[in-house]
């Protein structure tokens, strides 16, 4: 399955003081819309976004779920990249030459 990066950002500072509460929300929100969605990492962050998810997913539509869903959670921005495995690329590069 492709695999997505999904780059939140917290609505408010309030939020911090629920985050593990309202994760576990989020992510139960997740697991019945978009059940076939495998869970890969889930980072905090430190810089422009509070939380970086990399997970796979059927295709970008499912990924966009999980994007509008997170918003749905309390995140005030949701930035969502497919990401290509090193090797895929690397044969990519092969295929041009």
């Amino acid at each position: 399955m492709p695999i997505y990066i999904l780059a939140t950002k917290l609505q408010n500072p309030d939020l911090v003081a629920k985050r593990k509460e309202q994760g576990e929300k989020y992510l139960e929100l997740v697991k019945e819309k978009v059940p076939n969605i495998k869970w890969i990492a889930h980072y905090a962050m430190l810089g422009p976004y509070d939380f970086l998810d990399i997970f796979e997913a059927k295709n970008e539509l499912e990924a966009a779920k999980v994007s509008l869903l997170s918003r749905a959670a309390g995140a005030t921005f949701a930035e969502s990249w497919t990401a290509i495995p090193y090797t895929d690329f690397l044969k990519l590069v092969e295929d041009l030459k």
